[in-house]
């Protein structure tokens, strides 16, 4: 018989203030034993349909502080069980429905989902948990060893001030929320969370500004880009981050994974097809002439791919490629705001400005609204590929002629 655990308001026993004692309820072989918790509670203030503390109960921090301890200190015991016996107890708690849930703490799970994306070459997905993993450790200094019912309404809320405080923008914001939400609901799902804890019915994160905020520049600064590369001194890839900037901008705005991922397989009758990465659209675009001196530049130094970002001797998997990626895009925007300060140019230059300039100058240069579809403005970009795609080459490469 599995053991099992829960917190539960032992209305059986009423003390002097009225007040009713919070119990552990240990239930084992069929039999239940209660151990107190040191705390009690008015019984107006207990909801027991979903078996936890209402909004509105006082000292209701302490003493859901109490409870998360106590929760932490009975799933720290289990896991280091686990570790001990390198297998998994049948331990759990106990949901207000009497389902049983397995003990994980809000780290272990990250992990796991961490590991299972990577091991399923999701990479896509395993870098955006990383990153929301990341963002909690930080948040609470490390001590991410909390059980998920620890993360109620108030913790989401400490948790977006935190963030607001270091400067975070909405987007993030948001991405950071929607994850932490999808990752409750896959630990609900495994049961290793129980959905009477669950937080985000009540925590709206649809609340945060999601839309796209241009960043398109000017064609008059896109052009500067073009002219010689001024000494930076001692920056590495100051002449491939500008050569990516313009290409990208002269090539339909291609982001700059799929440039990483170019190979002279993608050149096909003097045009660029590729498959994209995010919305796996084809794209099928012209290649004017200064992107194609761009590509013969690099062709005496690639290894396998058009431009020296991907080694194919090393970069094999695609999670190697991911972290190649990461780490040389990092490199190229730094770069990107160095030149733009030397340039002249006063805005926050990264490769996506290219992609968000593409669909801005053909805009103002009299191109139809429905060939551009507000390319970079929009959120969707899904719907801008398939615009995109609806029209035929030639077309396309008339309306490319605007770029310089």
């Amino acid at each position: 018989m599995s053991t099992s655990f829960s917190v539960v308001c032992y209305k059986s026993k009423t003390l002097k203030n009225g007040e009713n004692p919070l119990m552990l309820q240990v239930s084992k072989n069929g039999k239940r034993q209660y151990k107190s918790l040191g705390v009690s509670i008015h019984p107006k203030f207990w909801d027991s349909k979903k078996n936890r503390i209402k909004p509105n109960c006082p000292n209701k921090e302490i003493i859901q502080k109490i409870i998360n301890d106590k929760l932490a200190e009975i799933q720290n015991r289990v896991l280091e069980l686990n570790a001990e016996k390198k297998e998994y107890t049948t331990t759990t708690l106990l949901n207000n429905d009497g389902n049983k849930f397995e003990l994980k703490t809000v780290a272990t799970f990250y992990k796991e989902l961490i590991e299972e994306f990577a091991t399923d070459n999701k990479c896509g997905n395993r870098l955006i948990y990383k990153s929301s993993y990341n963002s909690l450790m930080k948040f609470t200094k490390g001590k991410l060893d909390i059980p998920f019912c620890a993360i109620d309404i108030d913790w989401l809320k400490k948790y977006e001030k935190w963030m607001r405080s270091k400067n975070n923008r909405e987007t993030t914001i948001s991405l950071q929320f929607r994850t932490l939400r999808s990752a409750y609901n896959k630990a609900i799902q495994a049961k290793c969370a129980r959905k009477s804890d669950y937080p985000f019915d009540d925590y709206k994160i649809n609340k945060f500004d999601t839309s796209t905020q241009k960043r398109a520049i000017a064609k008059t600064e896109v052009l500067k880009f073009t002219l010689e590369v001024p000494d930076l001194g001692k920056q590495q890839y100051v002449q491939l981050s500008k050569d990516i900037f313009v290409f990208s901008y002269l090539c339909g705005g291609i982001n700059f994974t799929d440039i990483a991922n170019l190979t002279n397989a993608n050149i096909v009758e003097g045009r660029l097809q590729y498959i994209r990465q995010k919305t796996h659209k084809k794209i099928k675009i012209g290649i004017p002439d200064e992107a194609m001196k761009i590509i013969k530049k690099y062709a005496p130094e690639s290894k396998g791919y058009l431009f020296p970002i991907l080694d194919k001797k090393i970069h094999k998997t695609p999670l190697q490629k991911q972290n190649r990626i990461h780490k040389i895009l990092a490199k190229v925007n730094k770069n990107l705001k160095l030149l733009a300060a030397e340039l002249g140019v006063e805005a926050n230059v990264t490769t996506y400005v290219a992609r968000h300039s593409f669909a801005s100058v053909l805009k103002k240069s009299g191109v139809s609204v429905a060939l551009i579809c507000e390319a970079l403005g929009h959120s969707d970009l899904k719907t801008t590929q398939i615009y995109l795609d609806s029209f035929d080459n030639e077309q396309v490469d008339e309306a490319m002629k605007n770029l310089l």
